[in-house]
């Protein structure tokens, strides 16, 4: 079936052609020029900042007129992730789709429906002339999923709406009112080399892993290759004298890393005790791993060529212990909401190679402290081998706010819509939204985030239902069409006006935010 054959029409004909559109974090420039050449073809206000955040002003259908602004925002970019048999260049090709039951799913690569479903479906309210809605400020964000760039540097001057939905939940019976925050430790350093002698190499390999988000997933307790991989050298290193050539794990911050690969070096005199303890730590791996990673590779592989260069032994011991003293996976669970991850850590991606080491992990909590401490956990592992370590892209977490007036309407459009005895379920999560960073900014803005449902989102098992869409898209109208004219009597109307005009050079703690916005 095509995509573009079911229904709502518009949305999944919006959808198909943003994937027509590379759109990597930091590289959204095609797709903001998409968005921007949109909004002017519809004659609608359009305005698009440094970062390339695009705002887009549509006015209210007759008789809206009163009714309060009503931001809907979604982020450009994407994950991409592939499986390793798929040729695929995502900085010049658009993903290829298929339909699969009730999912729609890509041909061996992420989707891009986390938040390309969400941009659609803005697009399509955009393009709508039979949709009752108030005022609507359409907001399309970049750089989300490397360090929410965007939204931190967004000029929010031009918004007015009193009223935020973020469309980037990825389960539709949930309406989601605070998340994590978050904070990258990037690790580099210098390794020493020596010669070797002629002997053997191969290369290893780690792979079939499930991976996943880094924030949403990382509960299930997935398999880390770049962990399981450490291991694996670990074990080889203290039976045998094997060298560490060269390593490659892992790809992005916020992905479980699905596969790791090496390059090790034995003498002629060692080969026959690196192979017999390779199969049993590989058979060790993979029994415990049954369960929940069934598909799991260990394997090895001859290379037929002389290298003359590897890891000193001594460095090679003192990276192996750092990588496994550095936590991986849940750290703590909230003690108020039942299920939900607190802090967090992901060892996403470690590279050693020609006397260089490059190690990015990501760390997440609800509460502030506690981010800044399993950062610490991480770093001090690591600087303890003499490795130089930073921070960087640190967001704001987004705290719940119960008393909500948007939360009773949504709930009340959801049970009225949908004859459910049961509520949505209101939920926080401890994948980073840009609510945090959209709150510090606009703190009288009333938030909530929901979507359809996707599974496996920032893997190539990425996959979004299509009864889930249509179920998300009867809900956001609904919600557009219900908007009240006193939605949010709690306003602060001195903090709009502040916001709505150049920030002076002194003054309070709002001002001095805005203040770092390019």
């Amino acid at each position: 079936m095509d995509i573009i054959a079911l229904k709502p029409q518009s949305l999944w004909r919006a959808f198909k052609e943003l994937n027509t559109i590379p759109r990597t974090s930091k590289k959204e420039q095609q797709a903001t020029t998409f968005i921007k050449n949109l909004g002017e073809s519809l004659g609608l206000k359009t305005i698009v900042d440094r970062k390339g955040n695009v705002i887009i002003k549509k006015p209210s259908t007759t008789g809206m007129e009163n009714r309060p602004t009503v931001i809907l925002q979604s982020h450009l970019d994407m994950v991409h992730q592939k499986n390793t048999d798929i040729v695929f260049d995502f900085t010049t090709q658009g993903i290829s789709m298929y339909v699969d039951g009730d999912w729609v799913k890509a041909q061996g690569t992420t989707l891009g429906a986390d938040n390309g479903i969400g941009v659609a479906a803005i697009i399509a309210i955009l393009l709508a002339k039979d949709l009752l809605h108030p005022p609507i400020e359409a907001l399309f964000t970049t750089d989300e999923e490397d360090g929410m760039g965007g939204a931190k540097h967004l000029d929010v001057r031009p918004l007015l709406g009193r009223i935020l939905l973020n469309l980037d939940t990825e389960y539709d019976d949930e309406l989601t009112l605070g998340c994590a925050g978050g904070v990258y430790t990037m690790i580099k350093g210098k390794y020493q080399e020596k010669k070797i002698n002629n002997g053997t190499t191969y290369r290893l390999a780690v792979k079939g892993l499930q991976g996943g988000h880094s924030g949403m997933d990382i509960h299930l307790g997935r398999g880390n290759a770049n962990k399981l991989m450490n291991r694996l050298l670990y074990d080889l290193f203290e039976a045998c004298p094997i060298r560490i050539v060269e390593i490659s794990g892992g790809d992005l911050l916020n992905t479980i890393p699905r596969e790791s690969f090496a390059v090790i070096y034995i003498s002629k005199k060692n080969e026959k005790t690196f192979l017999k303890k390779f199969t049993n730590v590989a058979e060790e791996i993979q029994n415990e791993w049954k369960g929940k990673e069934p598909v799991l590779q260990v394997s090895h592989e001859l290379l037929e060529k002389n290298l003359n260069k590897a890891m000193c032994k001594a460095d090679q011991k003192k990276l192996l212990q750092a990588i496994y003293a550095c936590h991986n996976g849940v750290l703590s669970m909230s003690n108020s909401i039942e299920g939900l991850v607190e802090t967090s850590s992901n060892l996403a991606k470690v590279v050693v190679k020609k006397g260089q080491i490059q190690i990015r992990t990501f760390q997440r909590s609800a509460i502030a402290s506690a981010k800044w401490d399993m950062a610490k956990t991480v770093r001090t592992a690591f600087e303890s081998i003499g490795l130089k370590t930073s921070y960087e892209a640190s967001y704001p977490g987004w705290q719940p706010n119960m008393k909500s007036p948007l939360l009773q309407l949504m709930i009340d459009q959801y049970k009225n819509l949908f004859k459910f005895k049961e509520e949505p379920k209101i939920s926080a999560t401890h994948g980073g939204l840009e609510c945090g960073f959209l709150k510090e900014h606009m703190p009288e803005v009333d938030m909530i985030s929901f979507g359809p449902t996707i599974k496996g989102a920032h893997s190539p098992d990425e996959r979004v239902s299509i009864t889930s869409v249509q179920k998300f898209w009867k809900y956001l109208t609904e919600v557009l069409r219900n908007i009240p004219e006193n939605i949010n009597p709690n306003d602060n109307e001195n903090l709009r006006v502040l916001n709505s005009i150049d920030p002076p050079t002194t003054g309070n703690s709002i001002t001095k935010r805005r203040k770092s916005n390019p």
